[in-house]
């Protein structure tokens, strides 16, 4: 008798959805009951509430009617799929430091995880993007590193299910919006030659080069001897090693004279055209210069002038300049490498030299133009009114309309 009430109560547990699907809840969760390939599934539904879970079975059900349904896989661990994530990225060649800042990000979702105790990747969910986004907010990183940080988190995701490790997307809906672009400092060509000019060597001819190419730091950096073509007054950008140009930029920027005397006067002591002073661990200063030195040092020398910047300054800089000066947009974007229309309008800014100078021509133009209208208007004065309203001095005249003669003396 009990075994056949509890075989009633289990009947009466179950809820008919569809032809194929029923569900039934278990300790304050749904599941699923059908037949697949000859065999009894009960999946989870993944929720505690019943419309809910209607809502899943239904869709379940459809699946199972028209032939789509595939038995979910076994998903692996977030950490197997981070593992399995950077062997591929190393085989696409992507640069040291890209792959630095993939290893910063792959730490904090880790450790994310660990806190909210998510195991397997369907557990980087929309709720674990969210907790990912608001602890990097509340550690103060900026909107454009949240953003980029989560992009990172979603190509993980695409990642395992391109490789068919599952067969759902824990990140369906996400919205990934670009963050506004951040105004950025520029130089006017005296504050460029001022920061030159209160450099020291080698330092100075690192920031001669990088105002006078649009150069990006990585790029002047892995700069070689062999990229350097004097006879043709060239600079070549192309990989070399373990290291590529950002975006694959492969180019030639054309040197300036003031450009090519400083790449005459270095000394070529080494493969690398750029090269830091001795140290203890290099004594014959002929490694590659160090970006962080030459952030630390561009920072003091800018704070002894009273100006705002950074490295990539000089790029921003060296962009703008060419603009207001008159380059066409199209030359300036292959000396600095960008394809992109959007991109380069980040950088494009109007010095206040420039901008001042514009300013003045119109001023100028205005005056002069008024000063026309002024002329004009003074000959109308005399009387520019239409005959019939003109003033005229008339001659007295007697009561009957004569002309009255002037008095006699």
């Amino acid at each position: 008798m009990t075994d056949n009430r509890n075989n009633k109560s289990d009947k009466q547990a179950y809820e008919q959805i569809g032809e194929h699907v029923r569900i039934f809840q278990r300790k304050n969760r749904w599941y699923a009951n059908f037949q697949h390939d000859g065999k009894q599934r009960r999946p989870s539904l993944g929720t505690s509430s019943k419309k809910e879970a209607r809502r899943r079975a239904i869709q379940l059900d459809a699946k199972i009617s028209s032939g789509r349904y595939e038995l979910p896989v076994q998903a692996p661990g977030i950490d197997a799929v981070i593992a399995a994530y950077e062997i591929y990225l190393k085989t696409e060649r992507r640069s040291r430091k890209t792959l630095k800042k993939y290893a910063h990000a792959f730490k904090l979702i880790l450790d994310l995880a660990s806190q909210r105790k998510a195991k397997t990747i369907l557990d980087v969910d929309l709720a674990f993007v969210d907790a990912f986004r608001a602890a990097r907010v509340a550690g103060g990183a900026a909107p454009k590193t949240v953003h980029n940080d989560t992009v990172t988190i979603r190509q993980l995701v695409n990642f395992a299910w391109r490789r068919g490790m599952i067969n759902e997307d824990p990140l369906k809906g996400l919205r990934l919006c670009k963050p506004k672009p951040t105004p950025q400092p520029c130089w006017t060509p005296v504050e460029l030659d001022q920061i030159i000019g209160a450099a020291a060597e080698p330092q100075r001819s690192v920031f001669a080069v990088l105002g006078g190419t649009g150069m990006r730091i990585g790029e002047l950096k892995f700069l070689t001897w062999d990229d350097i073509d004097f006879a043709h007054k060239v600079i070549h950008i192309r990989p070399k090693d373990d290291w590529k140009p950002k975006t694959g930029d492969v180019r030639a920027i054309p040197m300036s004279p003031v450009v090519r005397d400083v790449l005459q006067q270095l000394p070529q002591k080494s493969r690398w055209c750029f090269t830091a002073l001795p140290s203890k661990r290099y004594p014959k200063g002929d490694h590659q210069v160090s970006e962080r030195r030459l952030l630390q040092y561009i920072k003091r020398v800018l704070g002894r002038l009273g100006l705002k910047g950074h490295l990539h300054t000089f790029r921003h800089t060296f962009i703008s300049n060419a603009l207001t000066g008159g380059i066409p947009e199209a030359i300036v974007r292959q000396w600095v490498g960008h394809v992109d229309r959007e991109i380069l309008k980040h950088y494009t800014h109007i010095a206040d030299a420039a901008s001042q100078a514009a300013m003045q021509r119109l001023a100028r133009a205005d005056n002069h133009s008024l000063h026309e209208d002024k002329e004009v208007s003074n000959d109308h004065t005399k009387d520019s009114r239409p005959a019939q309203f003109q003033h005229k001095t008339e001659e007295p005249q007697n009561d009957d309309g004569a002309k009255q003669e002037p008095p006699t003396t």
